[in-house]
């Protein structure tokens, strides 16, 4: 019998199992009272029997597992073993039942990376699960992470990868302990996800709780499919399985159909570019590559294609002063604004009512307060919503509403543009990216600025918010930092700035308090990154924030920052290639076979960590060999920060070269601007 989700106030078990050719293990930690459950099947110890009677239990308590993509494996191997263990010869060894779920448990790895069907697909387990995998979209090929680089992202004490093949035959109650000793660390790290993932988790409880769909492991755009289709199935009267079915396939796509009437340029070049996209006709199949295009315009060569426009000025620190200022706008809810004004939507779907829908869910957005777990939600629909139109396993596809919005949207982009740099003498643009432009104007004509956003805004029914920022360190459009302008606060008001501000600059006259929020895009932002993403050298993107914003030189930036996982990098392999640590000893070559995620930085002494590629030999020396380090998998704090031993030099030589190419300068000349 299914799961049927009624009350939502469950117990949880953190889970894990290792499944090797003759030997079964599983750990089990109760997320509330840390009790732990450890469960082997092998000739040595042979817990099947309590294993069975224990998870008979969970379904009769309805406790959950908590894992780390436990619905293509853990959870199926679960299920498997609940369904078929009375089936199984009572004569069959311990070494021979985890044989047949090591069987079992490679055909759903198999089935997993061919993306096949699963023989336990969530609706039919009787056991809920919470996949923190599934959750957090790590199963997608874009932000795909294994537990092990989770580990190193989010600064764990040890990152042990399995020590023994999984087709190992086990032997010994050492080998054993080796595995157990692996499955808690997995399990004690998958609980301090789900810890770091309470917000997200209280969500989806909630979510559960109104709609009575289970989305507890469910994606940010699988809330979104669930969420509208909830109201879909409603508003056209047909069943989920209907839904599911409704779609739009286009052979092609006449670009000149598309563009919305409104759009209209005065200089030539954006006047090539429009008929540029009016002679376009794109395969309807496939938009990947569908239409790419570079415009050299007033000293600034912009990027279009299918992920929006981008463009910028070359590298540097630009300023405000008395003379000029540099002005930032954002068209508000770009995407979402530019559809409900225009009424796109899915060819299936009727028009009126798709549209009415979408324009519900933004306006119930705006009276809720963000705060609001529902804000978040809302958000996470309206945002989604146009992604999938170019997914064709979304009841929202339709290739052609994906062109109508990213095509419509960069051009309404460039009408601002070219709007604001044709009619104000000595406008320098400095960005264009996807939702917003950033622009060097002479200070007298601020008002004229603001009056051709009025007059963009009448035009195109959208929005702009407006930022004055004192200072941009440009790397390139996606790198950069930007310094706000000061805003004025009561000084009794500082600490809510502090808490609400990640980064800002201050000062204090005449006891009047003012601040100025910092903006860090890309490389140079530090803060809070998500946990899929690389945080390797975070010391060096900390000192350029405060060598361009505090004006601290990087020298004396790494002589005060004595964190060392500010320092550590992650290193992975894949496929065919192999990570060795090499060191001299004795006067011959010593090498040691490492994970293949590993956590190092880079030392005076210590080891060469090489990847070599096991079928041809190949060699590639990370940090171009240049540089020792140490291997710091299983961090261990020393009492002394010259214990470490770091190779200041290596990080320093990094953040320079970084400094001086945004500022233009040959290296080592570096000076404060």
């Amino acid at each position: 019998m299914a799961l049927i989700i009624k009350n939502v106030n469950m117990k949880h078990w953190v889970m894990d199992y290792e499944t090797l050719s003759n030997c079964f293990t599983g750990v089990f930690e109760h997320y509330k009272t840390s009790e732990t459950k450890v469960f082997v099947i092998h000739d040595l110890q042979n817990d099947l029997d309590i294993l069975i009677k224990f998870l008979k239990q969970n379904i009769n308590n309805r406790e959950w597992h908590i894992s780390y993509n436990g619905l293509a494996f853990d959870g199926q191997v679960t299920h498997y073993i609940l369904d078929n263990y009375n089936k199984w010869d009572s004569n069959l060894s311990g070494c021979d039942i985890a044989c047949v779920i090591y069987n079992y448990a490679q055909s759903c790895i198999q089935k997993s990376r061919n993306k096949e069907f699963q023989d336990y697909p969530q609706w039919k387990m009787q056991i809920g699960q919470i996949d923190i995998f599934k959750m957090h979209h790590w199963d997608n090929p874009a932000k795909r992470s294994s537990l092990k680089w989770i580990q190193y992202s989010m600064d764990w004490q040890n990152i042990l990868d399995m020590p023994i093949h999984h087709e190992t035959e086990i032997t010994t109650q050492e080998e054993i302990d080796i595995i157990l000793e692996y499955c808690i660390n997995d399990v004690k790290s998958t609980k301090e996800i789900y810890n770091r993932s309470k917000s997200q988790i209280g969500l989806r409880k909630e979510l559960t709780k109104t709609y009575g769909i289970n989305m507890f492991s469910a994606s940010e755009p699988r809330i979104s499919k669930d969420i509208f289709g909830y109201y879909l199935t409603k508003m056209l009267n047909v069943t989920k399985r209907d839904l599911r079915n409704m779609k739009t396939y286009r052979e092609s796509i006449k670009i000149s159909n598309i563009i919305l009437p409104y759009i209209k340029f005065t200089s030539p070049e954006m006047n090539t570019l429009l008929s540029r996209f009016r002679s376009l006709e794109v395969d309807g199949k496939s938009l990947k590559g569908s239409f790419k295009y570079a415009l050299d315009y007033k000293g600034v060569k912009t990027h279009f294609g299918l992920g929006g426009v981008h463009g910028a000025a070359s590298k540097g620190v630009y300023e405000s002063d008395d003379d000029m200022v540099i002005m930032s706008s954002d068209v508000t809810s770009f995407y979402p604004n530019l559809a409900i004004k225009n009424k796109f939507a899915p060819g299936h779907f009727p028009k009126e009512e798709f549209c009415n829908q979408y324009e519900w869910f933004f306006n119930e957005r705006k009276k809720i307060p963000k705060s609001n777990p529902m804000n978040y939600v809302y958000k996470i629909i309206l945002n989604s919503t146009f992604g999938l139109s170019n997914d064709d396993k979304s009841f929202f596809y339709d290739p052609e509403l994906c062109l109508r919005i990213t095509i419509n949207g960069q051009l309404t982009l460039m009408m601002l543009y070219e709007m604001i740099m044709e009619r104000i003498p000595g406008a320098f643009a400095l960005l264009q990216n996807t939702d917003g432009v950033e622009t060097l104007i002479p200070r007298s004509y601020i008002e004229e600025y603001m009056a051709i956003c009025k007059e963009w805004e009448e035009i195109t029914n959208l929005q702009l918010e407006h930022d004055e920022y004192q200072k941009l360190v440009l790397a390139d459009v996606n790198n950069y930092i930007g310094v706000n302008n000061f805003v004025e606060v009561d000084i009794t008001k500082w600490r809510e700035v502090k808490q609400s501000q990640p980064h800002y600059l201050f000062k204090v006259e005449n006891d009047k308090f003012s601040f100025a929020p910092v903006k860090l895009k890309g490389r140079f932002d530090f803060h809070n990154l998500q946990l899929h993403k690389n945080k390797s050298k975070l010391v060096i993107p900390k000192a350029i924030y405060n060598y361009f914003v505090h004006d601290t030189l990087p020298e004396q930036y790494l002589d005060e920052n004595k964190n060392i996982l500010d320092y550590c990098i992650g290193g992975k392999s894949k496929g065919q290639w192999e990570q060795v640590a090499r060191s001299i000893k004795e006067g011959s070559f010593d090498e040691e076979k490492l994970q293949k995620i590993n956590r190092y930085f880079i030392s005076k002494n210590g080891v060469k960590i090489i990847k070599v590629n096991k079928n041809d030999q190949r060699e590639i020396q990370l940090e171009s060999g240049k540089w020792l380090q140490t291997v710091f998998n299983n961090m261990k704090v020393e009492p002394k920060w010259d214990n470490y031993n770091i190779n200041k030099a290596y990080y320093l030589q990094a953040i320079e070269t970084e400094i001086n190419n945004i500022l233009s300068v040959p290296t080592n000349q570096l000076k404060l601007f």
